[in-house]
Parts: structure tokens; C-alpha cells; sequence
């Protein structure tokens, strides 16, 4: 096995139970036009409107019924928070001639031949540029595609895909970002196999037995399990390996959830995305939001990047008593704190952090606005004893990074250590980022997102427009 093969190995008994579909997102179409080839359609991505990277691919490979479609849709019921697509190579079975149809049982249906791979391509192509697909639908029991259907199948934060060749072809396997082989005792799968074609695609038992040790075995033996040396990961006995679907899902939480700009700078933090934190940037962002919907949203965001920064805080080991006479062993929050709000704008994280912190003290510092350059600062008010705090600076917006490292500046000119001052803010510009972190290594900056620019005006895009004038209702 060669090095880079990392081999997790849970100790259960294989399932034979049937499995369920994985296909969430999907929905069958009419088409007037065949669907051998997948036209994209433009749509709109998360990598798309944010900048960010491109969809997270996952090749999944196995033998027949080893387990693939379980562990894809175990992968999907725990990547809930993010939009995912599965997409089987078996819909990418080349129809069979009417010579091929006469002579069905002499047909090889685990040969890569027996692919149209360059659709295949093609699908997967487009899906990572962003745009929707058509994959094509085929019937198991006629051996052909469905001339009139298709399945719409839309760009996502994810894309599965699933197959017993999926890791055949170099061109398939160099766009994926993960490559999973699962990995069962080859009698499990002949079992599951003789109950999905029986039950499922309608044939009889001989035909699938005959089929089994005429083309399936000789083709796992020359192509499935070859290609077993290509995967990062392998799964021993599919879906009852509940520990290996976990540990590959907190590694694709990890890469989805973190930033190009994470990478680079380690003390960078976005907080995990969630639909409802989309959501809430969705209204935040929208200029025809009324005042009080944008204050209440924003307060919403605000108090969720607030807890998201205390938790960067030391702390020490606590026991209690509990009411049923207990100890419960947990942590003491750090009590040397204080918030700092860059006036005007950071003053409306203060509810948000007096909330979370009671009786906290908080100091201001305004810093006046005169063009990109040369910003002065022109009033401070900072807690006598800020030396010996932890310091959460507040600032909704870190635009060009500026009036930031001016008011970082003066907290260290105060006595503040660089490392104890925690920055915390709801969208940043990348600008604005390698300008803070290049100065000031040692301080961490928290987001709740990082926006794809800043435009000739020196204003964050997407953004969200002003934030004071919109949050304190002094935009008309």
C-alpha cells in the first residue's frame, strides 16, 4: 500500500441491509432533446458569489455493493449544513445497441468500456465551473438511457461521486479532492448484489450468478481493485464503519469551513457557515431590508461572531457541586477583559458583548475618516488597567485594515500585548486581512465571512453598504 493510503480500520460485522437513496437534491425533467450531453446552465455558487474556492469533490469507488450509496448518504446526512449533489457513474452507462440488446448476458457491464467517460467528464467539468447539468438516466431493465428524462443536477458546496470506476480513469481522479475506497468481504457484496438485481432492476437469480463469476469478479480483480492504491482513504466494511464516516466528514467540514486566506495567515478565524448564518448575511446584505429587520439580524450575527471570540480566550480548570451532589469539572472564564469599539460603527457590537459578559467594561477610540491615508486619531477613552486585559476590538467592517492597525497601535502603545488582542468583526475584505496580519502576526482576527474585494472606491464588495448609517438609521 503506498504511503499516502491512509487505512482506517473500525472492527464491525458487515450489513447486508438494503440501502437508501442519496439523491436529495435531484429531481427528474422532461427534455425535447436527448441528454447525451450535459449543457451547463448558468447558475449561481458559493464559490461563485463569495470568491472562494471551487465545490469539494469526493470520488467514492468500491466494488459492486460493497457499500458506496450508504456511505455516500451517511456523508450527506452529516454535511447537512451544505448544498451536495451525488452523482452515480452508473447513469453514465452507454446505451446498448440492438445487437448489444439481443445479447445482453454476454455484456460486460463492469468494463470501463462500458462508461461514456467523457461525459462523465464533462458532467463533473461543468459542475465545478458552477453550472447546473443534465445527467442522463438509465433503465436497468431495458439497458438503456430514458430518451425523454434526465436529471437536473445543480452546482453545490459538494459533489459526490459514485462508482466502481470512478478511479479508473486519470482524468477523473485528478479532479477530485478526496478519493474514498470502500473496502467488503467479497461474499457480503455478492449477496447484496444478488438482492439489489433481484429485487431492484428485476432479474433472476441465475442471471445475476452467471454474471457475477463471468464479468463481475474478473472485473474487480483487473480494474476495481487496482484501483484501490489511488484512494486517500479506505473504509473496511462500508457503512457500519461509523468511525471512519466521522473522521472523513470532520476533515471535509474542516476544508469547506476555511478559507484560502486561513492558510496563509493561521490566526485568521471564519466562523463555521450554516444556512442560517447565510441566511442572515443574505438580509443583512440586501439594501431594501427595512432598518429594523437589518439591526435585528445584524445583532443576531453580531452576538454569534461575540461567543466565537470569547472562545479564543484562556481559561482555567474549574469544579463545581451540582444540586444532585456532583462535581462537574469544567472551566472559569477569563476575568481580566474589556471591550474596545472603533467609533462609530464597532458601537454596535457593544450590546452583543455586554450580553455575553456581564458588567464588561468597554473603552471607544474614533479615528477620523480623511481619505485612505493618513487617518488621525482624534478622541480614546480606554479602561485604566487595559494593560493587564484581554482586548475584544469591535468594528463590523475591516475594509482597507487602516483605521484597524491605528487603533491596534494605540492599544499596544497602552500596554496591550499584541497576543491579547482579539479582533472581531462580521465581513472582512481580503485587503484588509493581509494588512492587519502582516503588521500584527500575534493578534487573532474573527469573521463570519470574507468578501471576494475591495473596489476602486476602497468599499468592501459584495458588502454591505455602510454599516453605521444603516444600524443606527442615518443613511437617508
Amino acid at each position: 500500500m503506498p504511503d499516502e493510503t491512509t487505512a482506517i480500520d473500525y472492527v464491525m460485522e458487515a450489513a447486508s441491509g438494503p440501502h437508501f437513496s442519496g439523491l436529495h437534491l435531484d429531481g427528474l425533467r422532461s427534455a425535447s432533446s436527448s441528454p447525451r450531453s450535459a449543457v451547463p446552465t448558468p447558475t449561481s455558487t458559493l464559490a461563485d458569489s463569495n470568491g472562494l474556492k471551487q465545490p469539494f469533490v469526493i470520488g467514492v469507488s468500491g466494488g459492486t455493493a460493497s457499500g458506496k450509496t450508504t456511505v455516500c448518504d451517511m456523508i450527506i446526512q452529516q454535511l447537512h449544513d451544505h448544498r451536495i449533489v451525488l452523482v452515480n457513474q452508473d447513469s453514465f452507462y452507454r446505451g446498448l445497441t440492438p445487437e448489444e440488446s439481443l445479447r445482453v448476458h454476454e455484456y460486460n457491464f463492469d468494463h470501463p468500456d462500458a462508461f461514456d467517460t467523457e461525459q462523465l467528464l464533462e458532467c463533473i467539468e461543468n459542475l465545478k465551473r458552477g453550472h447546473s447539468v443534465h445527467v442522463p438516466i438509465y433503465d436497468f431493465k431495458n439497458h438503456r438511457r430514458c430518451s425523454e428524462s434526465f436529471r437536473q443536477v445543480n452546482a453545490s458546496d459538494v459533489i459526490i461521486l459514485e462508482g466502481i470506476l470512478v478511479f479508473h480513469d486519470q482524468r477523473v481522479r485528478s479532479l477530485m479532492n478526496m478519493k474514498i475506497f470502500v473496502d467488503t468481504d467479497a461474499d457480503v457484496r455478492l449477496a447484496r448484489r444478488i438482492r439489489r438485481d433481484t429485487v431492484e432492476r428485476g432479474r433472476d437469480i441465475n442471471s445475476v450468478l452467471e454474471q457475477y463469476a463471468k464479468f463481475v469478479k474478473p472485473a474487480f480483480d483487473d480494474f476495481v481493485l487496482p484501483s484501490k492504491k489511488y484512494a486517500d482513504v479506505i473504509i473496511p466494511r462500508g457503512g457500519d464503519n461509523h468511525v471512519a464516516i466521522d473522521l472523513i466528514v470532520q476533515h471535509i467540514h474542516t476544508k469547506l469551513g476555511q478559507h484560502d486566506l486561513c492558510k496563509i495567515y493561521p490566526n485568521v478565524y471564519v466562523i463555521q457557515s450554516t444556512f442560517q448564518i447565510r441566511g442572515m448575511h443574505t438580509l443583512i446584505r440586501d439594501r431594501d431590508i427595512s432598518k429594523h429587520d437589518f439591526v435585528f439580524y445584524s445583532d443576531r450575527l453580531i452576538r454569534l461572531v461575540v461567543e466565537h471570540g470569547l472562545g479564543h480566550l484562556p481559561f482555567t480548570e474549574k469544579q463545581v457541586v451540582t444540586p444532585t451532589g456532583s462535581i462537574y469539572t469544567g472551566v472559569d472564564f477569563c476575568k481580566k477583559l474589556c471591550g474596545v469599539s472603533i467609533v462609530r460603527s464597532g458601537e454596535s457590537m457593544e450590546n452583543a458583548l455586554r450580553a455575553c459578559c456581564k458588567g464588561i467594561k468597554i473603552g471607544k477610540i474614533l479615528i477620523h475618516r480623511d481619505g485612505d491615508n493618513g487617518k488621525q486619531l482624534i478622541y480614546e477613552k480606554l479602561p485604566k488597567d487595559i494593560s493587564e486585559r484581554h482586548v475584544l476590538l469591535l468594528d463590523p467592517v475591516l475594509a482597507t485594515g487602516n483605521s484597524a492597525n491605528q487603533a491596534i497601535e494605540l492599544l499596544i502603545q497602552k500596554g496591550v500585548p499584541e497576543y491579547h488582542i482579539f479582533f472581531l468583526n462580521l465581513i472582512s475584505a481580503p485587503e484588509g486581512i493581509h494588512c492587519v496580519c502582516k503588521r500584527f502576526p500575534s493578534l487573532k482576527i474573527v469573521t463570519s465571512e470574507i468578501d471576494v474585494a475591495l473596489n476602486e472606491e476602497f468599499r468592501v464588495i459584495p458588502g454591505m453598504g455602510e454599516f453605521g448609517d444603516r444600524y443606527f438609521g442615518t443613511d437617508d
